[in-house]
């Protein structure tokens, strides 16, 4: 796999996405932007007992952004984040977009074949739908 110069990860809290997201990357020396995609807010927030109502918005983001520098830390690589909300798929395809990636990361669980027909396949849309090469991690 040569000739990559930017690679999005698209991280759906499995460690094993942004491992291997960035070993590819390592190997290739590439930039690195890694997207967080937050579903929706609609409807009232029940913040009784919240102390801080950041960590309810950002539905633990910041957390794992910190997590996500540290790993890249220790490899030595540069990483941006980024955190969006809305649909996984368009969003994810909106970033690629926008960052003029070459190769996206994401991860994909496996799934029943009800669950296929009649589930929301977000790794599905982006591979259809992606302007570049998409890299499924089995999580």
């Amino acid at each position: 796999m040569k000739g990559y110069r930017k690679v999005l990860i698209a991280v759906n809290g499995s460690k094993e996405v942004l491992s291997k997201g960035i070993d590819l990357a390592c190997d290739e020396k590439c930039w690195i932007t890694v997207v967080k995609v937050l579903p929706p807010n609609e409807g009232d927030l029940n913040l009784v007992g919240i102390k801080n109502i950041e960590d309810v918005l950002d539905n633990g983001s910041r957390l794992e952004t910190v997590e996500i520098r540290k790993r890249a830390e220790t490899e030595g690589v540069l990483v941006k984040t980024r955190i969006e909300e809305g649909d996984a798929s368009q969003k994810i395809l909106e970033v690629a977009e926008e960052e003029r990636c070459d190769v996206i990361v994401m991860g994909a669980k496996k799934r029943s074949w009800l669950r296929k027909i009649f589930g929301d396949n977000t790794v599905g849309k982006v591979i259809h739908q992606s302007p570049c090469l998409v890299f499924v991690v089995s999580v």
